[in-house]
């Protein structure tokens, strides 16, 4: 491998894993996990395999929006602990190979921050460019709204001075100015605070709402909107931090859109973005039992430089979002995984986990999660998607699928000795409750699914070609077959899944593999099982494999040549 694709670049191979730290492991009894819960758990993400640690918002917050609404950027919450068990926790974390990013929520206060408490105060407050004002009453802006069951404007009124401020979310989270360079320069010394403490990126919230000058009164700007040169200043400082300080941002755009975001040609903006457009077409895809739309979205990704990367889920914290799919395509989806209008989400996603709209179905649980993986890019896991754990439908919107760890099947699931009514939220009820999905019971389970996930994770981490390497989909006539091969310095992977509940062969040519100047394949072993196969030569000449899959099976077959000295 080159010497480029190394310690700096260490993100192209991570394996991502997101926790709240409030509903992660409660230490101290009082209902609320915390930072040395979570430090205690360090261990059990290295077991899995996790090399890096995506904290959700953990500063001080009111709580209005589950900590994304911050009233102080320097500290954590009190509830969590202090700023000593957040380094405590960091140098553990590290000491077991695993880095922690924070989400870092650049778009928005709360407007019980100090910003707005003074920006509020009069028109010209030194921080009333802080944030975004207009003095002429705003259009109908109702079709802009993030959460339509809650707001009906992206403008809030403020009695004070008669001014509108811009939210894009909710009316308790004004939106700052970027534009402002002194936002701008507050922004980065927050970031190299956390950045001292040790931290080795940000994941950026909301990005494209940070960039919402349609949604300006032109007349009243006071700066240049320029989000880009906002993205390049902020990649730049930490770029002067650390040469290997990732920026991951939560961009949900269209395809030709995303590419300005990694900074173009000169890739001086995000590092990573998760891949929105991918796992809604891979939704898509195994509600069809059909491979080609999720393949067609991956085929569209813009091309990157070798230093930005795509980041693959299947869910995250927020609603499981469908909003790039067309009206009958998601309503494909919903029909398929959320009939019950109780399970849907703003009329464009889903407030559920995969098992759930999965069924429980084991085997299209796996079929899941090992598509995912062996994906281009690097896999981000969501904290219980390695044991399986569902959502509580009787938590409102969002938090339905923040619920407690499910650590064992004692009381709370072992994730606190609080009586129940103090936990900071309800916990997962019935067959996807604590008593029959904990970690406890899986992790010396051979064939459960803690045991899968963490084998995946190891194979992942064990084929670098998965993390470097583009999308080549393999030719074959199966429509919910996905084969691909990812390759890396003479190394190949082919990964092969079928969407479908049908056993098939799937025939490959050899060819299609590659080998100019390459040793001849001998035969290819999967990484996942005992299974092996050999090249056969037709009577044309022709060499070709044929793989045996089962309905909703999966293989990663190694590709393995003479005198090949690689580990399998």
């Amino acid at each position: 491998m080159e010497m480029s694709k190394t310690a700096d670049l260490w993100w192209k191979t991570a394996v991502f894993y997101c926790a709240d730290v409030q509903t992660f492991l409660d230490t101290d009894g009082d209902g609320q996990g915390d930072l040395p819960g979570m430090a205690r758990r360090v261990d059990y993400l290295a077991d899995l395999g996790v090399t890096c640690l995506w904290l959700m918002p953990l500063y001080p917050t009111r709580d209005v929006d589950d900590g994304y609404d911050i009233t102080d950027f320097l500290t954590v919450d009190p509830r969590l602990g202090d700023l000593a068990d957040f380094v405590e926790l960091v140098r553990t974390a590290r000491s077991r190979g695993i880095r922690v990013i924070l989400d870092f929520v650049m778009n928005h206060t709360s407007d019980h921050h100090p910003w707005f408490k003074e920006a509020r105060k009069s028109k010209d407050n030194p921080y009333r460019d802080y944030y975004v004002w207009r003095s002429t009453p705003p259009p109908d802006t109702s079709a802009l709204v993030v959460f339509p069951d809650e707001e009906d404007s992206i403008w809030q009124e403020d009695e004070r001075t008669g001014e509108w401020y811009l939210h894009n979310f909710y009316r308790t989270q004004p939106d700052l100015n970027t534009a402002n360079p002194r936002v701008r320069e507050e922004i980065v010394k927050v970031m190299g605070l956390w950045l001292e403490l040790g931290v080795s990126g940000f994941r950026i919230d909301a990005v494209p709402f940070l960039f919402a000058r349609d949604a300006l009164p032109k007349k009243d700007e006071k700066f240049v909107w320029d989000p880009h040169s906002t993205l390049r200043h902020v990649k730049a400082f930490c770029g002067r931090r650390g040469s290997d300080v990732v920026l991951l941002g939560e961009v949900n755009v269209p395809r030709e859109q995303q590419q300005a975001f990694f900074g173009g040609a000169d890739g001086d903006e995000l590092t990573m973005q998760f891949d929105f457009i991918g796992m809604q077409a891979a939704w898509l895809s195994l509600a069809r039992g059909d491979a080609r739309p999720l393949v067609e979205a991956l085929e569209s990704r813009t091309p990157g430089d070798e230093e930005s990367q795509w980041v693959n889920f299947l869910r995250n914290h927020d609603e499981l979002t469908l909003d790039k799919l067309t009206d009958e395509e998601r309503q494909e989806v919903f029909d398929a995984f959320g009939p019950d209008p109780d399970m849907q989400l703003y009329g464009r996603g889903l407030r559920r986990r995969l098992p759930t709209m999965l069924d429980g179905d084991p085997r299209r649980i796996r079929l899941a999660y090992s598509l995912m993986f062996s994906l281009p890019g690097s896999p981000v896991l969501f904290y219980g998607e390695e044991i399986g754990m569902g959502e509580n439908l009787d938590v409102p919107g969002r938090l339905a699928v923040r619920t407690p760890m499910q650590w064992s099947d004692a009381r709370n699931g072992g994730f606190s000795a609080a009586a129940p009514r103090r936990l900071a939220r309800p916990l997962t009820q019935g067959a996807f409750g604590p008593e029959h999905v904990n970690v406890a019971a899986q992790r010396n389970d051979p064939d459960s699914l803690w045991t899968f996930m963490a084998q995946l994770v190891r194979r992942y981490r064990q084929s670098p070609e998965l993390g470097w390497g583009g999308l080549e989909p393999l030719d074959q006539p199966f429509p919910a077959v996905l084969a691909h091969v990812a390759r890396l310095d003479g190394w190949a992977t082919v990964a092969i899944h079928n969407l479908g509940s049908d056993a098939c062969r799937v025939p490959l040519s050899l060819a299609s593999l590659g080998g100019d100047g390459l040793a001849p394949v001998t035969h290819l072993t999967d990484l996942l099982s005992d299974y092996r196969v050999e090249p056969v030569t037709t009577g044309t000449g022709a060499s070709t494999i044929e793989v045996d899959l089962d309905g909703y099976g999966y293989r990663w077959l190694r590709v393995v040549r003479e005198g090949d000295d690689r580990i399998a």
